[in-house]
């Protein structure tokens, strides 16, 4: 092998073989919706801050409230009598996540906060008769973290049985959402949970209801380097085969 060719090819299997290291990497972008039912979903916004640490097997410490909503999202099909609407307040707790070598896994992160799913009148009608969804409990069980059901008693009683977070396949009804990977690369992943909400509504006895999540780092210097190095390489290399 010619001497000038050796960084580039040494550049390039770096890239692709060197094990990332835990790295503290801002969030570049986030998003997160909770569907209940065939309701409208509660979309949780960015709010442009966050970091984690990051390598190609995990994500720890993400930052808790980089995600949240807090309004009210009336409902105005007349199939979904006697539904008025939905008032939530919710945010992300700290999020933990592990990662195989393809980049599929998953983990733990709580989604705080609760949803009233507003009855019989609208959610701004005092006082509305409403269904309490509690997200979490004790950031121990709910949404995002699975363990024992969570309860609450009211006008109807409630039973949110949760999960932890996929990149996998999970059911939602009668149908399914899937996550996606890991790219260690990107450093994007896309994760789903499952959770489903037993009531006492008759009719409305079992609801179905996931949330999905879509999280992105600023990929690794390091990484960006030894990538960038790599396609000056190769870019010199086929400057010099055309010219001779």
């Amino acid at each position: 092998m010619q001497r000038w060719l050796r960084p580039i090819v040494i550049g390039l299997a770096l890239a692709v073989t060197a094990p990332a290291q835990a790295t503290v990497l801002a969030v570049s972008s986030a998003s997160l919706a909770i569907q209940i039912a065939t309701l409208p979903p509660i979309a949780l916004a960015w709010n442009g801050t966050g970091s984690a640490d990051v390598t190609s097997t995990s994500i720890t410490g993400l930052t808790a409230g980089i995600l949240s909503f807090s309004g009210v999202i009336p409902i105005t099909d007349p199939s979904a009598s006697p539904i008025m609407g939905i008032s939530a307040a919710a945010a992300n707790g700290v999020g933990g996540f592990s990662f195989d070598g393809a980049g599929n896994g998953g983990g733990l992160m709580g989604v705080q906060g609760a949803a009233n799913v507003c009855v019989f009148g609208s959610c701004t009608a005092p006082p509305p008769a409403n269904i309490v969804v509690p997200f979490t409990e004790g950031g121990v069980n709910g949404i995002g973290l699975g363990g024992a059901p969570v309860t609450a008693t009211g006008v109807v009683n409630v039973t949110v049985v949760g999960g932890p977070w996929t990149t996998g396949t999970i059911s939602f009804g009668t149908t399914t959402a899937s996550g996606t990977a890991f790219d260690p690369l990107t450093q994007t992943v896309t994760l789903v949970t499952p959770a489903t909400i037993h009531t006492d509504l008759g009719a409305s006895a079992v609801i179905p209801a996931y949330a999905a999540m879509t999280l992105q780092f600023v990929p690794e210097p390091g990484t960006l380097l030894l990538l960038a190095s790599g396609v000056v390489g190769v870019a010199l290399l086929g400057r010099r085969l055309m010219g001779e």
